[in-house]
């Protein structure tokens, strides 16, 4: 059974926000409900000041504290659809608890005050099918029980890894390449529009999977991994800002 992880290159992304920009078209995701973030910040001080960036996807982790905390259990870890963590919208009760537990900030409640102008849930409001909202281009994949579609109101949003796409994938995937014909329409939004190529998508236990070789050559890193959080997104490189997040181990994919 597949484990899907992602590898970051920090070296190879630019901070153009492609992924950004991808991931809310793809999942009718609200101004501010940001599933794929990149974070700007600055190092140093003039005038060696430097400005740089982190992508910052959902870990997937594999001991996640976002399912620890859930009351209802809305929040679950799917081992059949490797290991991606979910937000059950029909369970949720949008109590916070997750976006608390959360050590990477990547869960998202879009009942509160929009962060731009206009509200885009006045102009597009949801209607009997009790969406939070209703855009004219809404996907036609939708799984509450998966948090996939466009939430209802008072519940946590999150990335799925796609998995509206990823499990749609031919038998014994093992690379999400956008680059091969036979799995370009699996692959997820973020990594198929990373122009510089700094996403890869692939199965972890699989040793010879591209994101494993990634891994052990370049060492990859986790970020935070002393919480035990163990997450499924690697970085790579001394691009841009990842020993400011202070990750443990290098290349440990236990």
């Amino acid at each position: 059974m597949a484990k899907w992880g992602m590898v970051i290159d920090l070296d190879k992304c630019t901070g153009c926000q492609a992924c950004t920009t991808a991931c809310a078209m793809e999942n009718n995701t609200l101004p501010g409900e940001s599933w794929q973030d990149v974070l700007f910040y600055h190092e140093g001080e003039y005038p060696s000041a430097q400005m740089k960036w982190l992508p910052r996807p959902c870990m997937q982790c594999e001991n996640p504290s976002c399912v620890h905390v859930c009351p209802t259990r809305a929040t679950y870890k799917d081992e059949s659809a490797g290991g991606v963590v979910f937000v059950d919208w029909n369970k949720c009760i949008g109590c916070k608890y997750c976006m608390i537990a959360c050590p990477y900030g990547v869960r998202f409640y879009a009942d509160e005050k929009p962060l731009l102008e206009p509200d885009l849930r006045e102009i597009f409001p949801g209607g009997q099918d009790k969406q939070l909202w209703s855009p004219p281009y809404q996907s036609p994949d939708e799984d509450w029980s998966k948090g996939i579609g466009i939430q209802p109101p008072g519940v946590v949003s999150k990335c799925t890894f796609c998995h509206h796409k990823t499990s749609k994938a031919p038998a014994g995937t093992v690379d999400f390449d956008e680059d091969n014909p036979a799995v370009k329409e699996y692959v997820p939004a973020c990594v198929r529009t990373c122009a510089p190529k700094a996403r890869y998508f692939g199965d972890l236990d699989n040793p010879e999977s591209q994101v494993n070789q990634l891994i052990g050559d370049k060492h990859g890193v986790r970020l935070k991994d002393h919480t035990g959080n163990k997450p499924q997104v690697y970085y790579l490189g001394a691009g841009a800002g990842v020993p400011a997040f202070q990750p443990a181990d290098k290349g440990d994919k236990s």
